[in-house]
């Protein structure tokens, strides 16, 4: 009896070290991609990225503990550019990783697409491609089948939803053929599915020297609203709200970097900045609309919310 007891309480213990270890691991590059995949599966995962905030991602090296996390990783998700996934490639062409490495080819399965860096010879833009938000789903779809989670399909319904729900309602505004100059190129992807399209960038790629505020005022006086973030260097911020002076034309700020914020949230607010360059009041000589007002930013994403849960719901009903 007392051996009964005490197997009984062994399997007690060992328990959630079980339930823990059947969690699968998915590890990726950057925070912004880990908080999309978060959002979209929730606690049925482990999601763990390599390159710490308010570090260069261009720069940075993989840790040898690193190194072995990515080892015991289930999924690993890249965006085929970075330092740190030049090594992920190399340990799968040792062969010793056991997880599926994930790349472009696979999102672009689902959608994921490239925008052309129009200021710098039309070439692939590699730089902020998770601010698209068909990419996103493209990504969060392609983990989802790397790891056979049909038992999650309504979390990631729940999402899908949320996510067309704001594009429906930011590409309701009529923005179509409006221009933008960005200060990065990265930026450019938080643009063009709203219809905005970006004709240049104060830093044209990350290996090449930024623009002078004088050789891009001719630019400048020909668009819409001028886009920068606030993680960004200074001297690019410090240009892009130069420029906003000099011609006229709103500057808005959007988030490229981030984490531990939902992907869906970030995205409405990016959205909500940018659509409050275009309100009916004309600007005044360098006004900057560093972020909208209240009542701007909460008419916007009253009509997100709305349109958002009707989706939602309609997806659910139809799950």
């Amino acid at each position: 009896m007392k051996r009964m007891v005490l197997l009984f309480v062994l399997i007690l213990l060992l328990a959630p070290l079980t339930t823990a270890q059947e969690k699968p691991l998915v590890v990726t590059s950057i925070a912004p991609i880990a908080e999309i995949l978060r959002e979209a599966f929730g606690d049925a995962v482990q999601v763990e990225y390599l390159v710490p905030p308010g570090v260069d991602p261009h720069q940075y090296q993989l840790t040898p503990e690193q190194i072995e996390g990515i080892q015991r990783a289930d999924v690993i998700v890249t965006l085929g550019h970075l330092p740190a996934e030049e090594k992920i490639e190399e340990l799968e062409q040792e062969g010793i990783l056991k997880g599926k490495v994930l790349g472009i080819g696979d999102y672009q399965k689902y959608g994921f697409r490239y925008l052309p860096e129009r200021w710098y010879n039309n070439k692939h833009n590699p730089h902020g491609i998770w601010l698209d938000p068909y990419n996103a789903l493209a990504i969060a779809k392609a983990v989802e089948d790397a790891l056979g989670f049909s038992a999650y399909d309504c979390r990631f319904l729940e999402f899908k939803a949320k996510v067309e729900g704001i594009v429906l309602a930011y590409q309701k505004l009529g923005l179509e053929g409006k221009k933008a100059l960005v200060e990065l190129p990265s930026q450019q992807y938080a643009l063009e599915w709203m219809g905005i399209v970006v004709v240049g960038s104060i830093l044209p790629e990350e290996e090449v020297p930024a623009k002078s505020v004088d050789e891009l005022l001719d630019v400048a006086k020909t668009v819409d609203v001028i886009v920068y973030s606030e993680e960004s260097p200074e001297p690019l911020k410090s240009a892009a709200l130069e420029l906003s002076k000099r011609t006229g034309v709103p500057a808005v700020e959007v988030s490229v970097m981030w984490s531990g914020k939902d992907y869906t949230d970030i995205l409405a607010q990016n959205s909500a900045s940018v659509a409050s360059a275009f309100r009916s009041c004309a600007p005044q000589q360098g006004q900057v609309f560093q972020q909208p007002n209240l009542n701007t930013t909460y008419i916007l994403l009253a009509l997100v919310v709305g349109i958002t849960l009707g989706t939602a719901v309609g997806v659910i009903i139809k799950k």
